[in-house]
């Protein structure tokens, strides 16, 4: 007998959460921010609007369906079923967050402020999670799969993201690898290298991008091509600067042969979830064989998978 769904609702703390946290009383958090010319009125109206969306979105769920909330921090500690539908109630990089632990569930982003947030990974207003869950059940939600890349070791650690990969050092020192792509290597010392997918290409990787005014085409968040920069490469006589961005076609990879004490590597921006990388490691990037399934629209038909 086939277990039935479960609803996993998952949402970070508020800003004001955080502010209590640390300074215990509401009194003290507004005395903290009035004396920096801040006002705590703005945090509790994004704190109510947060709390009103974790509601409609508890009504929402289908009444037989088994359900369970989970904060972002317990994310690397909560084990997901296959049965699983993903609830991610906040910003667009709060789906990036849970993606690299899923293995093919539907995610249902959920924006409960379209004031603050674009809605590129939470399409749905909180109003429509019950619409959609009811066409996810009976097959006529659209799914629209997203590519993941995944960095993984010489001794087999493996790690995955949705938007990017960051490869540098724990702190400000240079990083010290060499960089093997497409035929060609270089070896460098850098702040530091970014690889990721096109979704990832609308945020950290675009502003590398941008900022090179690079004429690199970025991939498409659907597209299996990942695209990946060096961050501020050093020329000297020994490292160069003449290979510092590209393109990893659907079958290829990037490797990078470590040559500093320790690096790191981690994903969307989580470094309390990294790998750590020491002299004369291997690490190859490439496109990823598990998908995000984000639940784009409610439509008629069979879900597109």
């Amino acid at each position: 007998m086939s277990l039935r769904p479960r609803a996993v609702v998952v949402h970070r703390r508020s800003e004001y959460d955080d502010l209590l946290a640390r300074h215990g009383t509401h009194g003290q958090a507004e005395f903290y921010l009035a004396q920096r010319g801040r006002d705590i009125a703005e945090v509790q109206q994004r704190h109510v609007a947060l709390a009103t969306a974790m509601s409609e979105v508890s009504a929402g769920l289908p009444v037989h369906w088994r359900r369970v909330e989970v904060e972002r921090d317990e994310l690397d500690r909560f084990v997901f079923g296959p049965e699983d539908v993903v609830v991610a109630v906040g910003q667009d990089g709060l789906v990036a967050n849970v993606a690299k632990y899923l293995s093919g569930q539907p995610v249902v982003g959920v924006n409960p402020e379209p004031r603050w947030n674009p809605g590129i990974l939470v399409p749905h207003a909180p109003a429509s999670v019950s619409a959609v869950l009811t066409a996810l059940g009976r097959g006529a939600a659209v799914l629209e799969d997203r590519t993941m890349v995944e960095a993984v070791t010489d001794d087999g650690q493996e790690l995955r993201a949705l938007n990017e990969l960051f490869i540098g050092h724990p702190s400000h020192q240079s990083a010290r690898y060499v960089i093997q792509a497409d035929g060609r290597q270089e070896r460098h010392s850098s702040s530091g290298i970014l690889a990721g997918t096109g979704t990832g290409a609308t945020g950290w990787l675009r502003s590398s991008w941008q900022e090179r005014r690079s004429e690199l085409p970025l991939p498409l968040p659907t597209s299996p091509e990942l695209c990946w920069f060096v961050r501020e490469a050093w020329p000297s006589p020994a490292t160069g600067t003449t290979f510092t961005e590209g393109i990893v076609p659907d079958a290829g990879s990037l490797v990078v042969a470590v040559e500093s004490d320790r690096l790191v590597c981690f994903g969307d921006g989580i470094e309390a979830d990294s790998m750590s990388l020491s002299w004369g490691q291997r690490l190859t990037i490439r496109r990823s064989s598990r998908r995000l399934r984000l639940v784009h629209q409610a439509g008629q038909g069979r879900a597109r998978t």
